[in-house]
């Protein structure tokens, strides 16, 4: 990306968050005006401004300790703006079209915008609230996938999107550990974004290794890339992923007990970079591999699924999060093919199996997803 581009982008970026943050901000004061006529402006904008500056001031070069509280702050942030966001526009197309209809008279009074207002600020702490509750919870999801006799009988343990380094994701990472020994797995497959950008991140390093070292599966724990897996921190992270026993597969195969193949890609869209390492083209890695043996890929992006053809068997991918948060999944499900769950497109295809991961980025919070460990049971 050049830098005249990555200039336009950033200030798009700013620009629309500056116009959501200036729109949400005197939607709720002029509710708080309502309900509280004689409230200070000047203490309104300090708080306000306060938490609308966070996200932004977690890109600026402060103190580690300031800069994390910043990150903290501003991740819950991201979701109640969202939401804000979201029920403000529709109170505010609601109003418009009952004006429009007659149904209510113009001009609106100040108890009609108490009220629409009130109904957003209380549907948004309703979403927020249980998106962290439900954030902090672990799904078991499984699935029946019909495969070669050799490796019939082969329990596969899928997760993605451990996201560690983000709000709440070492906590959580005792938990996914032990489902995944509660599941009693033959093999375990973490596809990407097993980091959140950023190594330094992390709180408690030597506790997550240990963690990750306790996973129990009779063939081992292997990983592939994400598009989170990179920067400037990417020696730090593989160090990280050799000390937690986790053997990474850089459009590298192996083969499992003579049963299976297995084979993980780098990711096509690495933040920060690889280190230099860039994806390989698909048909110099498939000249290699024994097609004689079933064929399983980690591939982090569920996106081109075309370039796999009949000689792979099923592909595990993650990184859409379901959408995350309602209505995010709404666009997963529009951009890609299949945005979670099983999916074949037709016989001479591979199938597919994408989760939503079982962490969180950037909001600690889940509406219409969950946070999921993915039992695979070959037949």
């Amino acid at each position: 990306m050049s830098k005249i581009a990555m200039i336009i982008g950033v200030t798009l970026i700013l620009t629309f968050y500056g116009g959501t943050s200036f729109y949400i901000g005197r939607k709720i004061y002029q509710w708080l005006k309502l309900l509280i006529p004689h409230i200070n402006g000047t203490t309104y904008v300090v708080i306000y401004g306060f938490f609308a500056l966070s996200l932004i001031m977690v890109f600026l070069p402060l103190p580690t300790a300031i800069k994390g509280l910043m990150s903290w702050i501003g991740s819950y942030w991201m979701g109640i703006l969202i939401y804000l966001l979201l029920f403000f526009l529709v109170a505010d197309l609601v109003i418009w079209l009952l004006s429009i209809l007659k149904i209510i008279p113009t001009p609106i009074s100040p108890n009609i915008h108490f009220s629409a207002g009130l109904a957003a600020i209380l549907l948004t702490i309703s979403f927020v609230s249980y998106g962290i509750y439900n954030a902090n919870r672990i799904k078991n999801v499984s699935y029946d996938i019909e495969m070669e006799e050799n490796a019939a009988g082969m329990k596969i343990v899928l997760v993605s999107d451990l996201h560690l380094g983000a709000v709440n994701s070492e906590k959580r990472l005792e938990n996914v550990v032990e489902n995944i020994n509660n599941l009693e797995p033959d093999l375990v497959c973490i596809a990407g974004d097993i980091f959140n950008d950023d190594f330094n991140t992390l709180k408690n390093p030597e506790k997550a290794i240990d963690l990750l070292k306790s996973i129990k599966s009779e063939y081992g724990v292997y990983g592939s890339l994400g598009n989170h897996d990179g920067g400037k921190t990417f020696n730090q992270m593989i160090k990280f992923l050799e000390k937690s026993e986790i053997r990474l597969l850089n459009d590298e195969y192996v083969v499992i007990d003579e049963r299976l193949v297995l084979f993980g890609r780098v990711d096509p869209s690495p933040i920060g970079g690889f280190g230099g390492m860039e994806r390989k083209e698909i048909t110099e890695i498939l000249a290699s591999l024994d097609t004689t043996l079933p064929i399983v890929v980690m591939d982090h992006t569920p996106t081109n699924l075309e370039q796999y053809g009949d000689e792979i068997d099923l592909i595990l991918a993650g990184h859409t999060h379901r959408g995350q948060i309602f209505p995010g999944n709404l666009i997963t499900n529009a951009i890609f093919d299949v945005d979670y769950g099983h999916y074949q497109k037709d016989a001479d295809s591979p199938q597919v199996i994408v989760t939503s991961g079982a962490g969180t980025w950037g909001m600690p919070m889940r509406v219409g997803s969950n946070n999921e460990v993915v039992s695979i049971n070959l037949y």
